[in-house]
């Protein structure tokens, strides 16, 4: 199995659907049993900020990264072209760089719990993120909001299209003026 491969197997294209699931819940459990009661409202605060801060991470990376730093331009540009390819970050890949970007420097700076739930958030929002784009590509749409945010992303994948950078959200798009003039 290759592990930094643009394009993957079914199995590992799907291994984000159980690898983050599985991660998620450990985490979830490891800060349950092991850190006192009264600690948990602030880890969920940790929690919902690494899930909102996460929304701003999928628009930079896809915006500023994925179409404007190559290699990482020239690989996504090979999405654009065969948006029905397995194509992605892999598990391995993705899980490393939430753990070296996002644990590893909240860990040096606060604690290790709420550098777990804040990373727990990031992963949350990334297992939302990957759902969603996978699900925009891949599955029908029935109306409201799912429908909406495929059509915003099959918009962002027409030749020449500089909108609709979000997958999950098109909050950050209205801030940074990047959806379309009329919609």
């Amino acid at each position: 199995m290759k592990f930094f491969a643009l394009e993957h197997s079914p199995v590992a294209y799907a291994a984000d659907f159980v690898v983050y699931p599985a991660t998620i819940l450990a985490g979830f459990f490891a800060v349950l049993f092991y850190t006192p009661i009264g600690r948990w409202p602030v880890l969920a605060l940790a929690l919902v900020l690494g899930l909102a801060v996460w929304s701003l991470i999928e628009y930079v990376l896809h915006r500023h990264i994925l179409h404007g730093l190559q290699p990482f331009k020239r690989w996504h540009d090979e999405h654009h072209k065969r948006p029905f390819a397995l194509i992605g970050t892999s598990t391995v890949g993705s899980l490393l760089l939430i753990a070296a970007l996002v644990f590893a420097p909240l860990f040096l700076l606060i604690d290790v719990w709420l550098a777990l739930a804040a990373t727990l958030g990031v992963m949350c929002g990334y297992l939302f993120y990957d759902v969603m784009h996978h699900a925009s590509h891949h599955w029908r749409a029935k109306g409201g909001w799912f429908q909406s945010r495929k059509r915003a992303h099959a918009l962002h994948h027409q030749p020449g299209a500089n909108v609709y950078y979000g997958v999950t959200t098109s909050f950050w798009d209205w801030v940074f003026a990047t959806r379309p003039k009329n919609g």
